[in-house]
């Protein structure tokens, strides 16, 4: 599904990445972790376009996306979540999914302008099929709230909820279990599951280690801008090297 192919990263004279490749096999949950600095949110700027890479190739599905647009990756089926939530704060939760829709709209402005009978039937297509997501991801009842509202981990169900609603191929999300209660991390897990379930790849940084390793399939470790080690979960646990990432040597 995704292949990362010795990608660098330089600003000015410091290299956040530095020779990183590894794939995501489709359909599985991948956790990419590491300690702070180690370059991870950096990566993730890259394959969703946001960064353009010094050096190295990213490839979706086989196509090199190296460079292209979030806008335009989004329509090839890659989406992303944020650490710090991104939603548009005085629009209610079922329009800020509706936004998530957008890709799937073929209405232009003048169409819209003069509310013609084709612009009103897929506005009212996108309506409902927003409202599944709503259901999907358990926040219905809160349609019409005002996202800015909304507390962390609802805003935060709300982002996923729109990043699903162009049914992506697969999702980034970064941190998304940041500033939830252990409560909502559990649920936010079993979501993490449903969503991998349905076919949609999902690959997560993530700093909560009980969570990535309960449900991730694989995990790569950056450690200073490198890939320290990947594997299945009870590898990582038992690599010497990343221990010692972690916890420092003895």
């Amino acid at each position: 599904m995704l292949e990362l192919s010795a990608i660098t990263q330089v600003f000015g004279g410091v290299t956040a990445l530095d020779d990183v490749s590894f794939t995501v096999a489709k359909g599985t949950i991948t956790g990419v972790i590491g300690p702070n600095g180690a370059g991870k949110t950096t990566l993730f700027n890259i394959v969703t376009g946001i960064y353009s890479q010094t050096s190295g190739r990213v490839c979706l599905s086989g196509d090199d996306i190296s460079g292209l647009p979030p806008e335009r990756l989004a329509r090839l089926g890659m989406v992303r979540t944020f650490q710090n939530i991104e939603l548009f704060g005085a629009m209610t939760v079922l329009e800020n999914v509706m936004v998530g829709l957008h890709t799937k709209s073929s209405s232009g402005i003048l169409a819209c302008a003069l509310k013609m009978p084709w612009c009103i039937a897929e506005e009212r297509r996108i309506r409902e099929e927003a409202v599944k997501w709503l259901e999907f991801t358990g926040i219905t009842g809160l349609a019409d709230v005002t996202a800015g509202n909304l507390s962390f981990g609802k805003g935060r169900l709300l982002e996923i909820a729109r990043a699903l609603a162009g049914e992506p191929a697969i999702i980034l999300m970064d941190e998304p279990a940041a500033g939830l209660n252990s409560q909502e991390t559990v649920a936010l897990a079993q979501l993490i599951q449903r969503i991998r379930d349905m076919g949609i790849t999902v690959v997560l940084v993530e700093h909560d280690m009980e969570l990535v390793m309960d449900i991730c399939d694989r995990i790569v470790v950056l450690n200073l801008g490198r890939k320290l080690a990947e594997g299945t979960p009870q590898e990582i646990q038992e690599n010497p090297e990343v221990i010692a990432a972690y916890l420092g040597d003895e």
